[in-house]
């Protein structure tokens, strides 16, 4: 019989039979003797395979009952946090952390499984006996979040205290992600205001390049009462360190700041549509709500105070009705260009002025800035010119005894003829008038008088010297230093012996003097 390709079934035998005329034929040998169904013990059926089962700690256990589902505010998870924290806060563990990683935005316990819960509290329980160890970033974040509510310190001061060795121990020694700390620096300046800290303090630990820019500011806009120095690093700070490696400083120094710092100062006077130079390059105050912690889960147990929280010169901070703002120099308002183009100007004047480094190219829209910058220029020129006159240091008690003695020299000269005559012209004449009476409270003696009125109508001192036996250099010294409560300045030189008015004080003396001295 042909199959085509078909199999059939015959009690135990398949049979198969191919198109080429021939059959397989398979068998199955029956067992000689039936076997029934036997139950075999499972190897885990025994207790003695199972892991034993993690213990929980009771006081976890306890935490984790304290959360309350079905409230997922910001706010409902900020305030289970606040309470879960407090109920931790003295809680110890042994178990190391063997969580994996973790990673989560604004975390809590509640995002943590046991066994990670567990390697949290261990890992808090080394760190607060100083002993710093790695774990995933969220999880610091954790302990972050209880300082900034209270949990873990006994005050606000303790707090920072904690957060700034946690950013020595925990960030500045490389075991943590060191991009947690413009957060850190930020809650930690945020925390102080809130508790009303100290503002030395919160600026000690706010981050640090905006108070450094803050301090430049303050120094730029009253630069009267800064030094050279502090001006100079402020310019610098604000408008670019190029300046810092200008040639003008390479071989004068502080000379070299202080003609910055002087440029400075002039130019400050420089206004354009009713702005001075110092709020067309920074803009002024901008006031801005502020939302303290709101990137941190923090909770707000209280309402705040009314009450004002001054930073620094240039930021402070208000609260009114629990609602705070901000008012500061805000970054994007700044024209940096305009800076840095006195600062390209300034330095370009300077290197001619000095004759030092590579000369540069001025810009014809800086050109404003020239005459402020000249002006600087010509105050340095002048004092140089000052500064390299003799100065002659006089004694005048010592003078005075000089005079003495030089006339008691000049009277045993005398014959008795020259005696005679001298008494006789002494008799017949007025005596002079008091110096008290011509020049008021001025120290001036009678010859001095004489010289400055001679001065003040044009006419020569020479006989007047020669007469009083002075001599020009002491005269003109002792004259400033009479006068000099009176004015504050040099108002007499001598150069080559002969005595010249400084022009700037010709009317002030007419006017100390009564006029120009008509007798």
């Amino acid at each position: 019989m042909e199959l085509s390709g078909t199999a059939a079934y015959a009690g135990e035998k398949y049979q198969m039979q191919e198109q080429h005329g021939f059959t397989v034929v398979l068998e199955s040998q029956r067992p000689t003797h039936e076997t029934g169904y036997h139950e075999t013990a499972l190897p885990f059926s025994d207790r003695s395979f199972r892991p034993g089962k993690e213990q929980v700690p009771e006081k976890l256990r306890e935490m984790c009952r304290l959360f309350e589902y079905g409230r997922e505010s910001a706010e409902a998870r900020a305030k289970i946090f606040f309470r879960q924290a407090v109920f931790m806060q003295d809680y110890e563990d042994d178990c190391p952390w063997t969580g994996g990683d973790f990673v989560r935005y604004f975390p809590t316990y509640h995002d943590l499984t046991t066994r990670q819960l567990r390697g949290y509290f261990t890992w808090r329980t080394r760190l607060r006996k100083g002993d710093y160890g790695p774990i995933p970033t969220s999880a610091a974040y954790i302990y972050i979040y209880e300082l900034l509510n209270g949990v873990g310190a006994a005050s606000p001061e303790e707090c920072i205290q904690k957060l700034r060795e946690f950013e020595e121990g925990y960030l500045n020694s490389g075991i943590g992600d060191a991009r947690m700390r413009p957060n850190l620096r930020r809650w930690m300046l945020e925390f102080a205001v809130l508790n009303d800290l100290p503002p030395a303090l919160a600026r000690e630990v706010a981050e640090p390049e905006m108070t450094e820019r803050d301090a430049a500011l303050a120094v730029l806009r009253s630069p009267e009462n800064h030094s050279d120095g502090e001006v100079f690093s402020a310019l610098c700070g604000l408008g670019g360190k190029k300046t810092e490696s200008s040639p003008v400083l390479a071989g004068n120094g502080d000379k070299g700041k202080a003609l910055f710092a002087q440029s400075w100062r002039k130019a400050s006077a420089y206004a354009r549509q009713e702005k001075d130079l110092f709020t067309l390059c920074f803009g002024e105050r901008k006031t801005r709500q502020w939302f303290p912690l709101c990137n941190a889960v923090y909770y707000e147990r209280t309402r705040q105070k009314d009450r004002e929280f001054p930073l620094s010169d240039c930021r402070s901070y208000r609260c009114r009705n629990g609602v705070w703002q901000m008012e500061a120099y805000e970054k994007l308002s700044f024209d940096k260009g305009r800076l840095q183009g006195f600062l390209h100007e300034t330095d370009a004047r300077l290197r001619r002025y000095l004759k030092t480094g590579r000369y540069l190219r001025e810009n014809m829209a800086d050109e404003w800035a020239d005459p402020y910058i000249d002006a600087a220029i010509g105050e340095d020129r002048r004092a140089a010119v000052e500064a390299s006159r003799p100065k002659i240091t006089i004694d005048l008690s010592g003078l005075e005894r000089i005079r003495r003695d030089a006339a008691t020299t000049r009277e045993s000269l005398l014959t008795e003829d020259e005696t005679e005559i001298r008494e006789n012209e002494a008799s017949e004449d007025a005596a002079p008038p008091a110096v008290e009476d011509e020049t008021g409270d001025l120290p001036l003696n009678h010859a001095q008088l004489q010289i400055l009125l001679a001065l003040l109508e044009g006419r020569d001192t020479a006989e007047i010297m020669k007469t009083e036996h002075l001599m020009p250099s002491m005269t003109a010294d002792a004259i400033n230093e009479a006068l000099f409560d009176e004015i504050g300045d040099t108002v007499l030189l001598c150069e080559d012996d002969r005595l010249l008015l400084v022009d700037d004080y010709i009317e002030e003396l007419k006017q100390i003097l009564g006029g120009t001295g008509n007798g």
